[in-house]
């Protein structure tokens, strides 16, 4: 079977949903020869498509000459070309990132763009010549990089509306094809240089393995499907164990830590359930510390969560603390925003006359020596008690609220500050008695509460 055969086989089966003739194809072509043959087989199999190509200026005249040759093959097929400039350095060093990795994020952010805009006529689909060498360095770097078994699928054919209709062929067959139909291309020449992970993988590593194992390349590609299908029952066998385990609590996820020690095999188990909230996987050891030795409130933290170790429980919340109802306070000068407004704290030397007195619910004065950062803010639930103010007997919350005459509602706003399993105040309402400031306390520890309106 040739390759447009073997092309249209693999689109049938990749991509039912996409019938030629009734879909549109946005083609990602950056001039050289993987994406000037995957265009070339589009036009032979007549799906329609439109060729996009971003020009990062990364390359000089190189760039410009590589735009120029894209628009001429807009011209060869007859079909629409659109072209994207960047200024790819200016957005890397705003964004604090690596250029490579500004370049992917703005070249997929403009194709999904531009799909937008296509999609109202119809099935639309975005098109990366990858093909099934790009699958086995992206397995091989993914493997000696550590990122688990989702890793070791390579490329997938589908993500969304992002398809990669070229991984049934190899390089070679690549570079056969474009010479049996006379096709052009040009070269970047950044393709030539190791300094790019990728490249090394490409020109040193895999050419030393076949030295040794010839038939290395069929046997990875093999080894692809094989962990595809390894992954889908991996998969249903996670989302068992997790569906047991795991609690969801409004956006947050909640975790009893004596039932996670027991289950099997906990390490896994543990980095499926932070993976998605972008944890690294060194942060598995960091996250069972936490379990073992981690004090009531201590936490670990990724880009947009925290892992806070809660009494029994680990309870995983979104770092932006508005819409959390688990909240670390993490020093005294704290200001945190949280659900029912903003909580603050600072420290100030404590004066005669403060002791033994509390003027306002909405402002805790507390002996500084007997706090112990950090403190956790969060939700009063059933079964929380403390000690109030001026009674040497605790006392349930429940109970103190209804004394207070508060309707369920507002019973719902009412938040804690707790430390070390301990409440030392009933936000707005009441501390706890055995933090009052004292004739000998020297520092006072202020918390002042600020409700929403």
């Amino acid at each position: 079977m040739n390759v447009p055969e073997r092309f249209m086989q693999s689109w049938k089966q990749r991509f039912p949903h996409l019938p030629s003739g009734q879909c549109h194809v946005l083609l990602a072509v950056s001039g050289g020869i993987d994406s000037v043959v995957l265009a070339h087989l589009l036009h032979i199999a007549s799906i329609n498509f439109t060729i996009l190509h971003c020009n990062f200026g990364l390359r000089g005249q190189e760039s410009i000459r590589d735009e120029e040759f894209v628009r001429s093959l807009g011209q060869q097929f007859q079909v629409p070309v659109w072209v994207q400039p960047f200024n790819t350095v200016q957005w890397a060093q705003q964004h604090k990132m690596a250029i490579q990795e500004a370049a992917r994020v703005l070249r997929y952010n403009w194709f999904a763009q531009m799909a937008r805009e296509k999609e109202a006529a119809g099935p639309v689909a975005i098109a990366t010549a990858h093909h099934a060498n790009d699958n086995i360095e992206t397995l091989l770097m993914n493997f000696f990089r550590g990122t688990g078994i989702q890793g070791l699928h390579g490329i997938q054919p589908m993500q969304g509306n992002l398809i990669r209709p070229l991984l049934f062929a190899t390089r070679e067959e690549i570079v056969q094809y474009a010479a049996q139909h006379g096709l052009q291309w040009v070269e970047d020449s950044s393709n030539a240089s190791e300094k790019y992970t990728r490249n090394y993988f490409r020109l040193q590593l895999i050419p030393a393995l076949k030295n040794i194992f010839p038939a290395v390349e069929d046997n990875l590609l093999h080894n692809i499907e094989r962990f595809n299908e390894v992954e889908m029952l991996y998969t249903q066998a996670v989302t068992q164990q997790l569906a047991k385990l795991v609690e969801h609590k409004g956006n947050e996820i909640h975790i009893p830590i004596f039932k996670l020690l027991k289950t099997e095999p906990m390490h896994t188990l543990l980095w499926e359930i932070i993976r998605p909230c972008q944890f690294t996987a060194a942060q598995v050891e960091e996250v069972k510390k936490l379990m073992y030795t981690g004090h009531n409130g201590s936490y670990i933290a990724s880009p947009t969560h925290r892992i806070i170790k809660n009494r029994n429980w680990l309870i995983i919340a979104p770092a932006v603390t508005e819409t959390a109802k688990h909240v670390v306070v993490e020093q005294q000068g704290s200001v945190v925003v949280f659900k029912e407004g903003t909580l603050l704290t600072a420290l100030q030397v404590a004066q005669p006359a403060e002791a033994e007195t509390q003027n306002s619910p909405l402002v805790a004065m507390l002996d500084a020596k007997d706090i112990e950062f950090p403190l956790l803010l969060r939700p009063w639930k059933q079964g929380d008690y403390f000690y109030p103010l001026g009674m040497q007997k605790k006392k349930k919350i429940n109970r103190f609220l209804i004394d207070q005459k508060l309707s369920a509602t507002d019973k719902e706003k009412v938040w804690v500050l707790e430390m070390n399993q301990k409440i030392i105040w009933i936000v707005g309402r009441r501390i706890d008695n055995r933090f009052k400031v004292k004739p000998a306390t020297q520092n006072v520890l202020i918390c002042t509460y600020q409700p929403i309106g």
